[in-house]
């Protein structure tokens, strides 16, 4: 009998992995769900995924410091890193630390498929006509510098010369479009 390719799926957003993981369950995958880091890596040891997606901004943790625990347990694994929140900074380090892809939030199940199975590069990727905002290069500055402190708010606020709740009411925000 084949084995079931084994399907992780680690975020902390409950309607997003319920929708999630029926629609790969209706692709034939075996599903797992995991909300925390802890979870994740707990079912990792279990079932060795053959695939996953990857929350980026985890309730407790990052899904930066999650991808190399999981590729460890299986170093086949394709795993794609899943944000509301993308910065260049993030997407760099995600395919540096062994991602797949790099997919920007809201994704279906059609997107997270195709980002995993078309890792060649593509030259052809259509470039934005105009520059990012400064605005969005605001927003991706503090993320860089935020990652460069490993998510310390205080380390973080104290380097960019403000003071901790401005970037504390800044992180809430959501992204700034480009």
């Amino acid at each position: 009998m084949d084995q079931p390719i084994t399907f992780l799926i680690v975020d902390d957003d409950e309607l997003f992995c319920q929708v999630m993981e029926r629609a790969m369950k209706r692709r034939g995958f075996e599903v797992m769900v995991a909300q925390t880091a802890s979870d994740a890596m707990q079912l990792a040891h279990r079932h060795a995924p053959d695939y996953a997606t990857v929350d980026l901004k985890l309730e407790e943790s990052s899904g930066l410091k999650l991808l190399p625990e999981l590729l460890s347990i299986n170093p086949n694994c394709k795993a794609v890193i899943l944000t509301g929140y993308s910065s260049i900074s993030t997407a760099v380090e995600a395919i540096k630390l062994g991602a797949t892809n790099y997919l920007c939030k809201p994704v279906d199940a059609d997107e997270v498929l195709h980002a995993l199975h078309h890792t060649s590069p593509d030259p052809d990727t259509e470039i934005a006509e105009n520059p990012p905002s400064v605005n969005r290069l605001t927003w991706e500055h503090i993320q860089r510098v935020l990652h460069e402190h490993n998510g310390n708010i205080s380390a973080t606020a104290r380097s960019l010369g403000m003071h901790r709740r401005t970037l504390q009411r800044k992180l809430q925000k959501r992204p700034v479009k480009r």
